[in-house]
């Protein structure tokens, strides 16, 4: 069950993003899990946290369940699952409306944004997005 803070990400599908089926093409939703977890992250940590850290993908998780379309609204739901070290787990729902299209699980590390590597967030960041029982 999530247990960390969501945050609502709107999407509105673009004609580059359909592929010769008529429907959204897969790697239209990777983008879009990215932008999400990114929106996420600038929403809840400090200025100076966004400022100092940077999140990489390491892996990712998709299940499709229904297709989405040119023009549809959607919305990608972040959920802060758990935060380890220098790495984040989250959950992406990707829905139109409240019909659920797909889950992303997916996990993250965080990098010092002039080294580029791995640092643990602190305590007081990770805090931001997890209940202290749950980080």
């Amino acid at each position: 069950m999530p247990v960390g803070r969501h945050h609502a990400h709107p999407i509105s599908v673009e004609k580059n993003e359909i592929d010769h089926l008529g429907h959204v093409n897969n790697a239209a939703y990777l983008t879009w899990v990215q932008d999400a977890v990114v929106a996420h992250w600038e929403r809840f940590a400090s200025k100076e946290a966004v400022r100092d850290h940077l999140w990489v993908a390491l892996k990712h998780e998709i299940t499709y369940r229904r297709p989405a379309f040119l023009g549809d609204g959607i919305t990608a739901e972040s959920i802060v699952e758990q935060l380890v070290g220098a790495r984040a787990f989250f959950t992406t729902l990707i829905k139109r409306g409240d019909e659920l299209l797909v889950e992303v699980k997916s996990s993250w590390c965080c990098i010092d944004a002039v080294t580029h590597r791995p640092v643990r967030l602190a305590r007081t960041i990770a805090a931001r997005f997890l209940p202290v029982s749950a980080a």
